[in-house]
């Protein structure tokens, strides 16, 4: 009879929070936003400690940044998944930048918000993912409408060829040899795919690719 009773107030109690933020008011802030839905477990400061803690303590809501020392946000949820762990994840971030919002749902995220419109928007995302939908900042659904959103389905097969070779490190000469094309040919998808990705420098683009999960 008492274990009944255990599991019945267990079955009442709210759902578990865990907050992953480096900055320790902005976790704080979150933890004020959500607490009349959700009961924090822990405020984790890097990725690292937000995997252990998801692992350990199976939260039912992870609220995280993407930049995070030792290991991003991004990083730790697609380890979390790998090891078959499938908690909610929503990502708050500063960048307003619909590519990465297409990598945080592509990666298992269902959803992301501004850290500047926060508040309200946090609550309606917190809901909304706990009832199975996704949420993204409406500031960025206008720009998914308007047909800005940054998809890697805008870059060829071709284009992706040369993506990975220009991470591997390849110059235009190299990868124009390896794949049959003119060097011109090379540096006219190098350049679209700047262009696609909102990014000025080989650097950048190799950077970007990584972030999408386009090189392997």
């Amino acid at each position: 009879m008492h274990m009944h009773s255990v599991r019945a107030s267990v079955a009442a109690a709210r759902p578990g929070l865990i907050i992953a933020d480096d900055h320790r008011m902005v976790a704080e802030g979150v933890q004020h936003i959500l607490e009349e839905d959700f009961d924090l477990l822990e405020i984790a400061s890097d990725g690292e400690a937000l995997i252990e803690a998801v692992q350990r303590l199976k939260p039912d809501l992870v609220v995280a940044d993407i930049n995070m020392p030792r290991c991003s946000g991004m990083d730790a949820l697609k380890s979390l998944r790998q090891a078959g762990v499938f908690t909610r994840f929503v990502f708050l971030t500063m960048h307003m930048e619909p590519a990465l919002a297409v990598a945080a749902l592509r990666a298992g995220a269902s959803g992301y918000i501004l850290k500047n419109s926060a508040g309200e928007d946090l609550r309606n995302a917190a809901r909304q993912v706990m009832t199975g939908g996704t949420y993204v900042t409406p500031a960025l659904g206008a720009r998914y409408i308007s047909g800005q959103l940054t998809d890697t389905r805008n870059l060829t097969s071709k284009q992706l060829q040369v993506l990975r070779l220009v991470g591997e490190g390849l110059r235009s000469k190299q990868i124009a040899l390896q794949l049959g094309l003119s060097v011109r040919t090379v540096e006219a998808h190098k350049y679209t795919m700047m262009q696609v990705l909102g990014v000025h420098s080989t650097l950048e683009l190799v950077r970007r690719a990584e972030d999408l999960g386009l090189l392997f």
